[in-house]
């Protein structure tokens, strides 16, 4: 294991999580960065902190890599409090948007730097980097300069850099974020293979939800400074906490009303004399209140005017306004009078029948009462 400062281990027999924030809050005057956040992440995990410019999610990076202390609250690593140990001294490998790789030196020499920085023992350390370069799929390129590599081939010494001297902790502050999104996706991936070869606990932040998706054992959505969900990636897009994470996460339409009838599953609200079923996902809901029902794009089912949906508890009937070919599905945008003429967006992703539809068009839309989760507005 690479060198650890002294104090930052846990003893006896006690085996904490890698990671543990207990009421950290950060300001900046009067602008609350982060406002009290708590989580824990075991070792070996992969966790996504998710949210938008401005949400809180680099600052809560920031501050378990050392780089700022907190206003209040406290960070253990390994069972141990950091705040008032230095970024160096947390045995903790990083990957910024911008790599700062060294240009003078080669894929080998930028690898093997952190090792002579921790006074490794130069006879191991050709050994070490060729092993790295290997496991980032550059074997064969550690001759070559900086210059010399693609942009994906410098994120793959950025990674294997951070992780030679076999940190604790991996940090990762929007590393992708400036690749196309072909070779980003594929980096994607690389980093989630990298990540359980080596079993590292890793942080990663980002804005990117398709990102957060696919590399993490769990994620975290920040807003506002605040922690608004911490589940697995299945639980935050399935079951969101919240209708800012319903918003955020995936495409979702929102259909507002009034809280009709209650159940301890389910919400009844009308909206335009229409009345619609849905999970009750907001212990603050109580009959007369204004809602919102979250109804993700790929829950609902288009056909046409008059084609059958029976086996769908909800049937609404709208016309087409635009349809957007992406590809591997369309995005239809279609108007909903009876709905009090709300725009939803449905995805089909049926390869048979890609724009079947047109603008203008009439057709019939359907859900279930599961796939809607109400919450209060």
């Amino acid at each position: 294991m690479g060198a650890v400062a002294a104090g930052l281990r846990p003893t006896g027999s006690v085996n904490p999580g890698a990671v543990s924030v207990k009421d950290v809050g950060m300001a900046f005057g009067d602008v609350h960065a982060v406002r009290n956040a708590s989580f824990d992440l075991p070792k070996g995990r992969f966790l996504t902190i998710l949210g938008p410019s401005g949400s809180g999610k680099t600052t809560l990076l920031r501050m378990i890599a050392g780089f700022d202390r907190p206003t209040h609250g406290e960070i253990f690593i390994n069972g141990r409090p950091v705040s008032a140990v230095p970024p160096h001294k947390r045995a903790i490998g990083m990957v910024f948007q911008k790599l700062a790789l060294f240009p003078h030196m080669t894929a080998a020499e930028n690898v093997a730097f952190p090792l002579k920085m921790r006074r490794h023992d130069a006879r191991t350390i050709p050994e070490k980097v060729e092993r790295y370069l290997d496991l980032v799929r550059l074997g064969g390129y550690g001759d070559r300069r900086i210059n010399e590599l693609s942009g994906g081939q410098q994120q793959r010494v950025a990674i294997a850099r951070a992780l030679v001297f076999e940190p604790d902790l991996l940090l990762l502050d929007e590393p992708l974020a400036a690749l196309d999104r072909k070779l980003r996706e594929e980096m994607q991936l690389e980093f989630r293979r990298i990540q359980k070869e080596l079993g590292v606990t890793t942080i990663n932040v980002t804005h990117d939800q398709r990102e957060a998706l696919v590399v993490s054992d769990e994620i975290i959505i920040m807003n506002g400074g605040a922690i608004q969900q911490k589940a697995r990636p299945v639980d935050a897009y399935r079951a969101p906490s919240n209708a800012f994470v319903a918003n955020f996460i995936g495409v979702t339409n929102f259909l507002e009303g009034r809280i009709v009838e209650l159940t301890s599953t389910q919400a009844v609200f009308e909206t335009n004399g229409v009345r619609l079923v849905g999970i009750a996902a907001d212990a603050a809901l109580a009959p007369g209140l204004s809602c919102s029902g979250a109804l993700r794009a790929e829950q609902i089912r288009i056909a046409p005017m008059g084609g059958r949906l029976d086996e769908l508890e909800t049937l609404v009937d709208g016309q087409v306004v635009d349809c957007i070919f992406e590809g591997d599905r369309v995005v239809y945008e279609i108007r909903v009078p009876d709905l009090a003429g709300v725009l939803m967006r449905v995805f089909d992703h049926d390869p048979e029948s890609h724009l079947q539809f047109g603008p203008g068009d009439e057709v019939r839309l359907g859900w279930n009462a599961r796939d809607m989760h109400v919450f209060q507005k």
